[in-house]
């Protein structure tokens, strides 16, 4: 069985502004207070796990013994099936040390391209760790499936969003209103698990 949390703080462990932004979001209903990772002064830990748990657990556990207080870390990134699943673990590293994302969907469009650009199938999968001063760990993967589209297109969202049309919708995530797409998200859906299993509701 799960652990509840029970704690009133929580720390985010992203420097990803638009990450902690949509976490802190999601978590408002629950009457946490919130700390981002940039604020608590913590460094980025190597993020060298095989897998989108796997980091979010060396993300998570390392908050959680440098502050003390449960730590709740999101590992995410795209998976495009033409290009035998990149970007993604590596998804933010695409982007480069100075998070270019237009310089990322480029490069996978250039890469879909020499495919013959047909199967534009990809999916966003998020994994969310949440991780207690003592070591123990929660872990929980959600995703949304869609297509690729380009140009990019919106404003909103962040990362790939613009040029990621989940199934079933026209806009992509980087047109649709924030409160739409959090309430179909992979993040959204690793959120619900996370809820069910350690928030008791």
């Amino acid at each position: 069985m799960a652990r509840i949390f029970r704690e009133r703080r929580l720390a985010i462990a992203s420097h990803n502004a638009g990450k902690a932004r949509e976490i802190a979001d999601l978590l408002r209903p629950f009457d946490v207070d919130v700390a981002h990772a940039a604020a608590l002064g913590l460094d980025e830990p190597e993020e060298d796990g095989d897998s989108f748990a796997g980091n979010a657990r060396i993300k998570a556990t390392a908050a959680a013994a440098a502050t003390g207080m449960p730590a709740l870390a999101d590992d995410s990134g795209l998976v495009v099936r033409a290009l035998n699943g990149e970007p993604g673990i590596r998804s933010a590293r695409w982007a480069g040390p100075d998070r270019d994302f237009s310089r990322a969907m480029a490069e996978v469009e250039r890469r879909l391209a020499r495919t013959g650009g047909n199967d534009r199938a990809a999916r966003f999968v998020s994994a969310l760790c949440l991780a207690w001063p003592d070591g123990h760990v929660e872990a929980f993967v959600g995703r949304v499936d869609g297509r690729l589209v380009w140009p990019p297109r919106g404003n909103e969202g962040f990362g790939y969003d613009p040029m990621f049309v989940a199934d079933g919708r026209r806009k992509t995530f980087g047109e649709m209103d924030p409160a739409d797409k959090h309430a179909i998200s992979h993040r959204a859906d690793a959120f619900r698990k996370l809820v069910d299993a350690c928030f008791g509701r």
